[in-house]
């Protein structure tokens, strides 16, 4: 299969979406939630409710079908009518005992929610490029793949099958990637990052072949002509999809990948050089702490003893 930046970089981060738990409710209710250092999602799966989120003005109505993605750290309230007293989610979920709840009769309303699990030494390469929240509604075109999983995953949660389980985590999963792709397609305005570059079709053909072998000396004139323009339109439109240059772009990735076999695996640090595209240990040496501030003999120490990224160290 040809190169895949996004797999790339959600198997980099180690993006693990996980279906924590959910409620039912009937009548008049609300419930406050706290804010997290998660990425929250949940999907409404029956009726509709009102969700207020810190730090916007006003109420979001999320209807049967939609999906919600919080990537900040916020507090929201969830309701049938926001005017009533929520009750607190961290009390309701507790003294229940389990990861369900239902409020009323349960008979108006279904919800899953959860949270998504990233690699603590590299996953902020993913929570920093998310908007704080993105909403995809079930009547968009981009939503008709999510209605068919959060059916599924309904279906698997409701039953005892055989493989419950492991079916539930794989359409989580499917859910967070489809409900990514749909913001790609839909998303009017994005800040410049990799991000918005792969929902830039023009600059993609080079995206792909940089992940597609990133030890390789590319050259901007082969970036350029595989993306169909030339060396200087691509720089530009690159630059202003990614933030920076395509050749930084392609320094920055080798080194979150080299960042990941120094934590990672026993391999010496002369054949991490030579995957990376270095012919020599020193060159990749000075690259790799002119970028991460570190050697990779020293990043590889601290990354071990203390078993996180030494970016992430206070």
């Amino acid at each position: 299969m040809p190169a895949d930046p996004f797999s790339d970089i959600l198997r980099l981060t180690r993006a693990e979406a996980v279906a924590t738990g959910g409620f039912t409710a009937g009548g008049s209710w609300a419930i406050s939630f706290p804010g997290r250092d998660k990425i929250k999602f949940c999907a409404v799966i029956k009726g509709s409710c009102w969700a207020s989120l810190e730090g916007h003005k006003e109420p979001v109505r999320l209807n049967t079908g939609d999906i919600g993605l919080l990537a900040a750290k916020r507090s929201y309230v969830l309701g049938s009518d926001l005017g009533i007293v929520p009750v607190d989610a961290m009390s309701l979920f507790s003294s229940v005992g389990r990861t369900t709840a239902v409020l009323g009769d349960g008979s108006d309303f279904t919800f899953i929610g959860g949270h998504v699990v990233l690699d603590p030494a590299s996953g902020q390469l993913l929570a920093d490029v998310l908007p704080p929240w993105i909403h995809i509604q079930a009547g968009s075109p981009q939503a008709t793949a999510l209605r068919w999983l959060l059916d599924q995953l309904a279906e698997e949660r409701a039953t005892d099958q055989p493989g419950g389980q492991l079916a539930s985590a794989q359409l989580t999963q499917l859910l967070f990637i489809q409900t990514l792709r749909a913001h790609l397609k839909t998303a009017s305005e994005m800040p410049a990052s990799w991000l918005r570059a792969l929902g830039d079709p023009r600059i993609a053909p080079a995206l792909h072949m940089m992940h597609g072998d990133p030890a390789r000396a590319w050259h901007l004139d082969e970036l350029a002509k595989a993306s169909a323009m030339s060396r200087t339109s691509f720089a530009f439109h690159f630059k202003k999809a990614a933030g920076i240059a395509p050749l930084t772009y392609l320094t920055e990735w080798r080194m979150r990948v080299a960042e990941r076999a120094l934590r990672d695996g026993k391999t010496i640090v002369a054949e991490i050089a030579q995957s990376v595209g270095y012919a020599s240990e020193s060159a990749f040496s000075n690259a790799f702490k002119r970028v991460t501030g570190y050697s990779p003999k020293a990043y590889r120490s601290v990354a071990r003893s203390t078993q996180q990224s030494p970016a992430d160290q206070p």
